[in-house]
């Protein structure tokens, strides 16, 4: 087969998320550049149900799947994907996404069109019609935890500021970080980063990546046009309290810790 246009990496950990990833693949299949891509399918410690239902996809010459042994998490699973990739441009994608069938042309076009950017993320859209907040400003330690208590009702200012949701959702903007579900960037780019930050399990390797793109003097752009269909569900849902229940809003605190910490001499303040 000819080099591909773009290769796309969707990770699967679980029956559900392989549900999803089949979903997600009959999408990308009906994208108006289907005959362009290449697939890297990533099981992550996926169970043999989970990859049962997989099925029949793997027979797919576009389809590679890649079986990790252990939940290595989700920086570190894009990652071993994306080594397999050979594309001019790079799809982090979750299975729960399912682009429309223009998506992926029209996040091409945006990037070969405007050299000075470096990351388009596409418009997510949950089931009742809203549109995610999946564009946000650089957080501060008191945007994450004011987030998660009754501060946030006495910062509202602050808060509409950090979600930024005061913005026009169906303008095109530079924002600083956009949230890994779907995420387009130059192959080259993503190896001359070093992919996501693998010190990160799980949350913050987005931010982390964006803010690193910025480093590079290049943007990153949300691009409404793009559009893709989301699950509503969020694993790091949940107050205060919540930590002490919810694994995934623990995880998602120790990777607010080390984000942090990795930048600390940015990323504490802001006013």
């Amino acid at each position: 087969m000819p080099s591909p246009l773009v290769s796309i990496v969707v990770l699967f950990h679980n029956e559900r998320s392989a549900e999803e990833a089949v979903r997600c693949l009959k999408a990308l299949k009906n994208q108006t550049i289907a005959d362009q891509i290449e697939i890297i399918l990533v099981s992550n410690a996926a169970n043999g149900s989970a990859l049962k239902i997989i099925g029949d996809e793997r027979n797919d010459p576009r389809i590679t799947l890649i079986e990790a042994k252990e939940n290595i998490g989700y920086g570190r699973g894009n990652n071993l994907g994306a080594q397999s990739a050979t594309g001019e441009y790079l799809l982090i994608l979750n299975p729960d996404n399912r682009l429309e069938p223009h998506a992926l042309e029209t996040m091409i076009a945006y990037l070969k069109e405007h050299h000075d950017v470096g990351i388009v993320g596409a418009k997510l859209i949950f089931p009742n019609g809203t549109v995610r907040d999946s564009y946000r400003s650089f957080p501060t330690l008191f945007d994450i935890f004011i987030k998660r208590t009754a501060l946030r009702h006495l910062f509202p200012r602050r808060m509409k500021n950090y979600l930024q949701s005061d913005q026009d959702p169906t303008v095109i903007r530079d924002v600083d970080w956009m949230c890994g579900a779907c995420l387009l960037l130059p192959r080259s780019l993503y190896e001359k980063l070093g992919g996501f930050d693998e010190r990160f399990f799980l949350f913050f390797e987005d931010c982390d990546l964006c803010r690193r793109v910025w480093k590079m003097n290049l943007r990153v752009v949300y691009l409404p046009t793009a559009v893709a269909n989301d699950n509503e569900q969020r694993l790091s849902a949940g107050g205060i309290l919540s930590f002490f229940t919810k694994k995934t809003v623990r995880i998602h605190t120790a990777s607010a810790i080390k984000y942090f910490w990795k930048w600390k001499g940015v990323a504490l303040l802001r006013y």
